[in-house]
């Protein structure tokens, strides 16, 4: 019998201990309730400014308009390049990396929008540009020489070359490490 009320009265010591942890965890949950509207005011702007860094792809800058790039930095993106695409955003662009400098020829082939394409040298200076490059619907497509050595080529919308006014000599600004 002792036993038993012994059980009875430890029972109630771990009920009323579980009943105290309970009370604690309320109040925690009470807090956190509380306080969270406070909280998601401060992390949800801290967190969307984080994460449009993150979002933030490779771009380029010429003449101060930036432009969001895909990356041709193997032969297969290279040979690829934008052909196929029906069309491309304003402020998008194709960058071309080379692992060399040398005179650079594009073409057309299967690309179905007009582009502008610009060679840069390994200083990322501006050496030529095929401005209003027509799309090539035929087996024989016309070459787009640069008119130097050129490690870097920047394939944009039609019209970009007229609208940023480059000339040879212009800087292109590389943000690829995002």
């Amino acid at each position: 019998m002792t036993e038993i009320l012994q059980l009875i009265a430890d029972n109630s010591r771990n009920s009323r201990n579980m009943r105290a942890e309970r009370m604690d965890v309320i109040a925690k949950i009470s807090c956190c309730v509380q306080t969270f509207p406070m909280r998601l005011g401060f992390l949800l702007p801290v967190f969307l400014v984080c994460s449009s860094c993150m979002a933030q792809g490779p771009y380029v800058e010429l003449n101060g308009e930036r432009f969001m790039v895909e990356l041709a930095d193997t032969d297969e993106k290279r040979t690829l390049g934008l052909m196929f695409r029906e069309s491309m955003p304003d402020d998008h662009g194709m960058l071309f990396i080379f692992p060399g400098e040398t005179r650079r020829s594009f073409w057309m082939k299967n690309t179905r929008i007009s582009l502008d394409i610009f060679y840069f040298d390994s200083n990322l200076a501006l050496v030529s540009v095929s401005e209003n490059t027509p799309p090539c619907r035929t087996r024989r497509c016309p070459a787009y020489p640069s008119d130097g050595p050129a490690k870097y080529v920047l394939e944009l919308n039609a019209g970009k070359a007229a609208e940023l006014g480059v000339k040879s000599g212009d800087v292109l600004e590389l943000h690829l490490d995002r």
